[in-house]
């Protein structure tokens, strides 16, 4: 197909062994892994593609058609505050259409052939897996890892959890999501594990597999055990040494406590990034408000915007040093310059990272997250940019003004509701309809309050 040393390739994938076989083969030829969510709509990969100068995407039949995007502008400006008052949606096609689609032979994989060409500024980086977050304005971010960056990830992942060949792994966290890529594969080839992949979410098979399976690590998020815990009829584990981690939100006590209570295993809140990979993890579980102690290798602190030392205790940015880091990404990210020192996702001379939450630090060494210094928000572990979400609802022509805002549901993890200010008379079912046109699904606003005016 002419894909070979330094092509990029897009896996829009779920949990399914095809995954785990292309992207091996594709290490292989020393090709770089592009790991896409299944669920992103034309408008975001269209971004993505003009991002990632990728040779191929292989999808699943019923997927996203690479090259068949809508071109359209972001719906929140980064950084301009204002907002467009409509969508655009321009007449002419894709200028990202394949030169060829072809199927994997013996698969029912489509691969979508582009006339594309590496970066030549990222030649010499080395990179092995390009894997997309979101920015401040919510358009997507690829960040660059190199093999390094990936094996430091691993060793500090096997060394901090112990992790044996032994060890079985469960892992229904999406793959292409890097939480999930490097807890769940990553583990798996650094450390010989057994891994199983489950690519739909339902309560009831995966506390079956945790019980039949001997599972003993478990990466998953606050809304995958609040819905374990609600499975009638569950029976303590029998695990030793069992490491259940929550990661990509704030682990609520009310979860840690019913998970711990009816499956009698602590759930270990762990802080982790897809630019500077596995950070913190409470190690004993038993205090899920707190992410614990740095993984092995990484450095970890909290100081002024400048990178002044602040007293133990107090809040603010939180700052990262290790091999893992990142600094490169697609497309490369002009940040602004901020009058209180280092800009959000910038380094300092010592290659301090800033990483845009914000926490403390106790005398005992343990970080407790707060918050964000900007708009972004994770759900079920992806990165939100509110104003996107805000700039999507003031685009229907019946919303005058929006705000969104996270929630936390005490057994279901964080979601995005809004408050509308209306400008005629519509349905919260129009407005919802609306949002999932033209968001990913994990960003569309699950609750709308109508009102006269935003606070």
């Amino acid at each position: 197909m002419g894909i070979g040393s330094g092509s990029w390739v897009g896996l829009m994938l779920g949990n399914v062994p095809d995954f785990v076989i292309l992207a091996l083969a594709l290490s292989k030829i020393d090709a770089v892994v592009v790991p896409l969510d299944p669920t992103t709509g034309n408008r975001e990969l269209e971004m993505v593609l003009e991002a990632a100068p990728l040779r191929a995407l292989i999808t699943r039949p019923r997927g996203g058609e690479g090259g068949q995007a809508a071109a359209g502008p972001p719906f929140y400006a980064n950084p301009a505050p204002a907002r467009p008052a409509a969508i655009v949606r321009p007449s002419t096609p894709s200028k990202f259409v394949p030169e060829n689609r072809r199927r994997l032979q013996g698969t029912l994989l489509t691969c979508s052939l582009y006339k594309r060409t590496p970066l030549a500024a990222l030649a010499d980086a080395n990179a092995a897996v390009v894997q997309f977050t979101a920015t401040v304005g919510g358009d997507p971010k690829g960040v660059v890892r190199s093999r390094e960056n990936l094996a430091d990830a691993a060793t500090s992942i096997g060394k901090t959890l112990n992790i044996k060949p032994t060890d079985r792994v469960l892992c229904t966290v999406p793959l292409h999501h890097s939480y999930g890529f490097d807890f769940g594969l990553l583990a798996n080839l650094a450390h010989g594990t057994t891994l199983f992949l489950e690519d739909e979410i339902s309560p009831k098979r995966i506390t079956k597999l945790l019980r039949e399976q001997s599972i003993d690590f478990f990466p998953g998020n606050p809304g995958l055990f609040g819905s374990l815990v609600r499975v009638p009829t569950i029976k303590p584990l029998r695990i030793a040494s069992a490491r259940y981690i929550s990661s990509g939100s704030v682990l609520p006590p009310s979860i840690a406590e019913s998970f711990h209570e009816r499956f009698g295993i602590r759930l270990l809140s762990c802080y982790h990034s897809t630019q500077a990979g596995p950070l913190a993890i409470d190690r004993g579980g038993k205090d899920p408000e707190t992410v614990g102690k740095p993984f092995e290798g990484v450095e970890l602190r909290v100081a002024a915007p400048g990178g002044e030392k602040i007293p133990a205790g107090e809040a603010g940015p939180i700052w990262v040093r290790s091999r893992g880091l990142s600094m490169l990404s697609v497309p490369k990210i002009h940040l602004p310059k901020r009058s209180d020192g280092v800009p959000i996702g910038g380094a300092d001379g010592d290659n301090w990272f800033r990483t845009g939450d914000l926490g403390r630090i106790d005398r005992s060494g343990r970080l407790t997250i707060s918050g964000r210094e900007d708009d972004l928000v994770k759900v079920d572990g992806k990165r939100v940019a509110l104003g996107e979400v805000e700039g999507c609802l003031e685009a229907f022509p019946k919303v005058k003004a929006a705000q969104a805002r996270i929630i936390m549901d005490d057994l279901g993890g964080p979601m995005v509701v809004a408050r509308v200010v209306r400008a005629g008379v519509c349905r919260v079912e129009d407005i919802i309809d609306h949002c999932a046109r033209n968001l990913a699904p994990y960003k569309v606003p699950r609750q709308i309050e109508f009102c006269e005016a935003l606070a």
